[in-house]
């Protein structure tokens, strides 16, 4: 597959060999998550979601940064203009960035974030809408909300205590202490530590051990867990068994019965796929 990249308003979209990298391109403010960004996010998706041959997305930043948050800058400048900045603007506003955000939790591929430098505010809820976070040495995650009189938003009060556990999202949110590398990795925030000149590497090498995972099982497995904490018993078994039916009728499923009665080794296996 030739390589693709596609310049959007404030990121770059590259695909090649199944993967999908979206890089925040706007190092001079962070990477702050202006309008801009946002409208890229649902540009992205409608790309990434329709390809079939891209097996996962990784997310991340640029100049030693993921993502420093709302763009205040542009907050401050919104202020001048109270039709701009009336509850009803922000609220639309907020809606538009959920209906994307959703679409990105629910993507059926693992999603990776790489967080070089803050993962602040904005950008700490789009690191937690992750399937598995890796991150520099260097990385620092902070819900900032509270600093500036607000409250955590882009999913963060939806995402941080199922990661960590509501009283410790409770302390994280109401604070606003920056955490670093190594607690978040305590937290069970981040998967994995790299040196910052390794991580994108590391990240690809990741991500090229999904290649080979079978689609429709990896799929809906994300699907039925993101389900998980606010389904009763009896609905998510009957999602349960739905996916199940979908995942044994795939191709993938004949053929790895095949090849373990033949004694062959399945296509994926995660520890031999390094």
């Amino acid at each position: 597959m030739p390589k693709e990249q596609i310049r959007l308003r404030e990121a770059t979209l590259t695909v090649a060999d199944g993967i999908a990298e979206f890089a925040h391109q706007r190092p001079e403010a962070r990477n702050a998550l202006s309008l801009g960004l946002r409208a890229d996010y649902a540009d992205m998706l409608g790309r990434v979601e329709t390809d079939r041959a891209i097996r996962a997305l990784i997310v991340t930043g640029s100049g030693g940064s993921f993502c420093a948050g709302g763009d205040l800058k542009s907050l401050r400048e919104a202020r001048e203009h109270p039709e701009a900045n009336s509850p009803d603007t922000i609220r639309r506003r907020l809606t538009d960035g959920h209906a994307w955000l959703q679409r990105l939790r629910n993507l059926e591929m693992p999603v990776i974030a790489t967080v070089d430098g803050p993962a602040v505010g904005a950008g700490f809820s789009l690191a937690l809408a992750a399937d598995f976070v890796l991150a520099s040495s260097r990385a620092f995650f902070c819900m900032s909300f509270v600093k500036v009189g607000l409250v955590p938003d882009l999913g963060a009060a939806y995402f941080l205590p199922r990661v960590i556990g509501l009283s410790a999202a409770k302390e994280l949110s109401m604070t606003g202490r920056r955490v670093d590398v190594e607690e978040a990795r305590a937290l069970g925030i981040v998967h994995s530590v790299h040196a910052p000149d390794a991580l994108q590497g590391e990240a690809h090498v990741f991500a090229r051990r999904f290649l080979n995972a079978p689609r429709e099982a990896q799929g809906l497995t994300k699907r039925l867990l993101n389900q998980s904490f606010e389904s009763h018993f009896a609905p998510l078994v009957d999602m349960e068994s739905t996916a199940q039916a979908v995942a044994s009728s795939a191709s993938y499923h004949a053929d790895a019965v095949t090849a373990f009665l033949d004694g062959r080794k399945a296509a994926f296996d995660w520890e031999s796929n390094r």
